[in-house]
């Protein structure tokens, strides 16, 4: 008897606005070419192979929005492989079109929820993953619905590699109090902050995104969190 595969429930957005003709053009000819394709059953995706030419590291955004943050980052390290996992279409065509502006071929995306890649992605082949302003689900009864939790970690633990960064950005503190929480409960991840400027600041290679200029422009102060896999 076949095990049933479990259900996931996914909340957000998957479209917003009507793409216009050239966006939707976008999405169809050009993200067939860099989608990351999801192994079936219990095969195992080692992300290496999805880069021509090769890359010396790879590195994961989970929920990209318009994609300004990761179109930076892959544009400053050629040598870095990029999986940019975002459902919301328009974000993803967003990011399409930075890619096709900027040249970039270090790119790979998939527009869907990140636990159907985090199922078959190869142990240890992840050597960071950021996860910046994420839905804070402030109303408690939507808590759950958060995409950090321990479900989440559990999975990346198996996928990142000893000592590899887990970066993580918000300006809600409430959802800030509970990553910290659930992070401490934990021995496979290490917050190890030595002064306060450490999670006042972004990190000195990071650029604002949209949501983080959007919290500033309100006087949101913005926290940014830094972990190491064990």
């Amino acid at each position: 008897m076949r095990e049933k595969k479990q259900k996931l429930n996914f909340y957000g957005r998957r479209k917003g606005r009507k793409l216009r003709q050239g966006r939707q053009a976008q999405i169809q000819e050009k993200l067939p070419r860099v989608l990351i394709p999801i192994c079936p059953g219990e095969e195992q995706l080692d992300p290496m192979s999805l880069f021509y030419p090769p890359v010396k590291d790879v590195w994961m955004e989970i929920g990209f929005g318009a994609g300004e943050h990761l179109a930076y980052h892959a544009s400053t390290n050629p040598d870095i492989g990029f999986l940019g996992i975002e459902p919301f279409i328009n974000g993803v065509a967003s990011l399409l079109s930075k890619m096709e502006r900027q040249d970039l071929n270090n790119v790979r995306l998939l527009n869907d929820d990140v636990r159907l890649l985090l199922c078959n992605l190869a142990s240890n082949s992840l050597g960071r993953v950021f996860i910046l302003f994420p839905d804070p689900w402030p109303k408690k009864k939507h808590r759950r619905r958060r995409l950090f939790s321990n479900a989440l970690l559990d999975k990346l633990s198996q996928q990142m590699r000893p000592h590899a960064e887990l970066r993580f950005a918000s300006d809600n503190m409430c959802y800030i109090r509970d990553v910290l929480e659930v992070v401490s409960n934990r021995n496979d991840f290490n917050w190890e902050p030595r002064r306060s400027k450490d999670w006042k600041k972004p990190p000195s290679d990071a650029i604002e995104t949209r949501y983080e200029s959007k919290a500033r422009k309100v006087g949101q102060p913005c926290v940014y969190l830094s972990f190491r896999k064990v």
